[in-house]
């Protein structure tokens, strides 16, 4: 009788737990519609282009960051993930960096 009433408890606990992640994943989805609005709407705005792709890049980080921490479960990584992925988004932006800083006045610099 004493396992029965365990393997309930077990049963229930595991189903609290689940309905917690559900929950968690649709308050993410919601926010990704919400952000996808966001974005169709400053589309309509009347921006410059360099705000307009800021504010697009913006919108999409943190969209980009919302599926990253939820839905590939890197929220509840160890700090060594975090470390490569830092050094990773580094070399990116060095990378997209590199043409401005060798580019001058229309010439490559010799």
């Amino acid at each position: 009788m004493t396992s029965d009433h365990a393997a309930t408890s077990m049963t229930s606990d595991h189903a609290v737990d689940i309905d917690k992640h559900v929950r968690i994943y649709i308050t993410v989805f919601v926010a990704l519609m919400v952000l996808t609005i966001v974005t169709v709407a400053v589309s309509y705005l009347d921006l410059s282009v360099p705000v307009a792709v800021t504010v697009a890049l913006l919108v999409a980080t943190v969209k980009g960051s919302l599926v990253a921490c939820y839905f590939m479960h890197l929220i509840a990584e160890k700090k060594l993930i975090y470390a490569v992925l830092v050094v990773t988004a580094l070399f990116f932006v060095a990378l997209l960096a590199l043409p401005i800083f060798t580019h001058s006045n229309g010439f490559w610099i010799h």
